[in-house]
């Protein structure tokens, strides 16, 4: 046996690990079955693989240690466990859970590649600058305001962003289910209906902004709203679920100024299984309803 099918049988064994991790992580059961899902395929690739004649530098071996370092990202990311806290200044830029070009034809690599290594990058340093200002260093009393800003704007580009990539994927299921579909239902009309309202929003966004599905536990009910230069527009108390990102840095390398073309082709690639997690968790909060 050579050395790079001893690696592929060292992998299967990896994999038969991670599932029983998966079994004992406090999460939910929709949450499992996706993990166990993505597993599941990366299992049956590394099979495929271990009778073929394979070089040390082939890149299945990279494609296949990539899909397993995106799915131990995907365990932590929803793992409820982490109680950690992120200390003031010290954010990081998330992994991208799939390969630059996973979303192609509808998201170029060229795009994922300047919007996450480049634009989001800069919201983490703008970010972990402004909480150092702010809480590390104590602020001269008259640039606080100005540091709250930067806080507000860079704040927000990451956080957004950070839900933007988890939102995304290349295996998308095209409609939501389970119960974010009855919720939509229910307070949408039809999914038709949730559809070209939050299409319409992510259009109506003037220069830059986002496009956002959220849960508000003041009324018990979803709901969309556009997010306009991250900050504005915002609605306080409310949870995001869902978002699309409308700043020109998201679209315009492929699409120029087609946005509606870039929105339409949006819609191919939404992690609906990630939508409905952050909803199963965000409907558990719910305070009195006025």
């Amino acid at each position: 046996m050579s050395t790079i099918q001893n690696y592929l049988q060292e992998l299967l064994v990896w994999g038969e690990e991670v599932q029983r991790k998966i079994d004992s992580l406090e999460i939910s059961a929709e949450e499992k079955s996706s993990l166990k899902t993505q597993l599941k395929s990366w299992i049956e690739d590394v099979k495929v693989n271990t009778s073929r004649e394979l070089a040390p530098d082939d890149e299945i071996i990279n494609v296949l240690q990539g899909e397993a370092q995106r799915i131990v990202l995907s365990m932590k990311h929803n793992n409820n466990n982490n109680t950690e806290q992120i200390g003031y200044g010290k954010h990081k830029l998330p992994q991208l859970p799939y390969n630059y070009n996973a979303l192609e034809p509808y998201i170029s690599e060229a795009i994922m590649r300047l919007h996450h290594d480049v634009h989001h990058q800069a919201y983490v340093d703008g970010l972990n600058k402004a909480e150092n200002e702010l809480y590390v260093k104590q602020p001269d009393k008259k640039l606080v305001k100005h540091w709250l800003r930067e806080q507000a704007f860079h704040g927000s580009g990451h956080n957004l962003h950070t839900i933007f990539w988890f939102n995304m994927t290349p295996n998308s299921d095209k409609k939501p289910s389970g119960e974010l579909l009855k919720q939509i239902e229910k307070d949408f009309g039809t999914w038709n209906k949730f559809k070209s309202l939050f299409s319409n929003t992510a259009s109506s966004v003037e220069g830059d902004g986002w496009a956002v599905l959220y849960w508000n536990p003041r009324n018990g009910r979803l709901g969309v709203q556009s997010f306009e230069k991250h900050q504005l527009f915002q609605i306080a108390d409310i949870i995001p679920l869902l978002v699309l990102d409308m700043w020109e840095h998201a679209y315009y390398l492929q699409y120029k100024t087609d946005k509606e073309t870039y929105i339409e082709n949006w819609w191919n690639v939404v992690n609906w299984q990630n939508v409905n997690e952050r909803f199963a968790k965000a409907k558990k909060l719910k305070w009195a309803l006025y």
